[in-house]
């Protein structure tokens, strides 16, 4: 997983992007990312004043959330569950389509036999 942080009138912490790699890492036994792209910004007017926008290109539609929050840390947590979310919803439809794809039966065979 590539991973690509932004960080916009905010100062760059090893701690917080540390701590926004291993939140992604625990996405991955739900979706494959190829690659994270996290925008971190402080909107100083604004209230709440943090915005956290994410964009996760995987296999099929790329995953987009945007949050905000008084902290970025919050912001990010808020992004982490929509992405988790919708990773959940997209592993279920993924399993549904699965289980209720018709079964293909070889010429001359009847269903349900072991013959």
């Amino acid at each position: 997983m590539k991973l690509i942080v932004q960080h916009a009138n905010l100062r760059a912490t090893a701690r917080l992007n540390h701590w926004i790699e291993e939140s992604l890492l625990g996405l991955l036994p739900l979706v494959r990312i190829e690659e994270a792209r996290i925008r971190l910004e402080h909107l100083p007017a604004a209230s709440p004043a943090y915005r956290v926008s994410a964009h996760l290109l995987v296999p099929g539609p790329d995953l987009r959330v945007e949050a905000v929050d008084h902290t970025p840390q919050n912001a990010f947590a808020k992004v982490l569950e929509q992405l988790k979310a919708g990773a959940i919803h997209r592993a279920a439809r993924r399993l549904r389509r699965h289980l209720l794809a018709p079964r293909m039966i070889a010429p001359g065979r009847v269903a349900g036999s072991r013959s």
